[in-house]
């Protein structure tokens, strides 16, 4: 059977959060917005949807969310300009201390505009390199994979310093369990 696909405004009725109409549609989910239950993204895939009313899909349909994503990537692949990132409120003018175990030695303290300015910085060059690498003409696709993957993995590394970014699309993304 043949899966239909739904346009944005689509109403259709989910076994666990009820009535809902679809806002987004994206590759590979649904955003819909349920009456009891808010926003949910719901897999293309999941087969206990039941259709109300079909829209029918636009076929040139660009999210917001899309647009932005790539003004971005064009703004990053084509200028010198960096983006503002802001640190969470709850860490403005906080400090790292590093504390040796050994208390004959000095500790450390860095402030932590300092710590997150360079954890930022790592991020912009790792962006940097895989733009280089993603653009090299002399690395063939198999291995630009291979070393995209291996970023990404590094992304995943610095995950934990996700905590210290205000804004969420900031944030180190790494590789997604399947």
């Amino acid at each position: 059977m043949e899966k239909t696909e739904l346009g944005i405004g689509s109403r259709v009725r989910h076994k666990e959060y009820g009535n809902g109409v679809v806002i987004q549609s994206k590759s590979d989910n649904y955003m819909i917005t349920f009456i009891d239950f808010g926003q949910r993204n719901i897999s293309k895939m999941y087969e206990g949807l039941e259709i109300i009313d079909l829209i029918e899909p636009s076929e040139d349909l660009v999210s917001l969310e899309q647009i932005e994503y790539m003004i971005i990537n064009i703004l990053r692949k084509f200028s010198d300009i960096q983006e503002t990132v802001t640190i969470a409120d709850k860490w403005k003018n906080g400090k790292i201390i590093f504390e040796p175990t050994d208390k004959d030695l000095k500790g450390y303290e860095m402030p932590m505009d300092t710590f997150f300015h360079k954890i930022v910085m790592v991020r912009d060059r790792l962006r940097v390199m895989e733009q280089r690498i993603n653009s090299n003409d002399k690395l063939d696709d198999d291995d630009k994979i291979d070393l995209q993957q291996y970023i990404t993995r590094i992304y995943g590394s610095l995950t934990s310093f996700n905590v210290l970014f205000k804004n969420k699309l900031d944030n180190f993304v790494g590789e997604k369990t399947k």
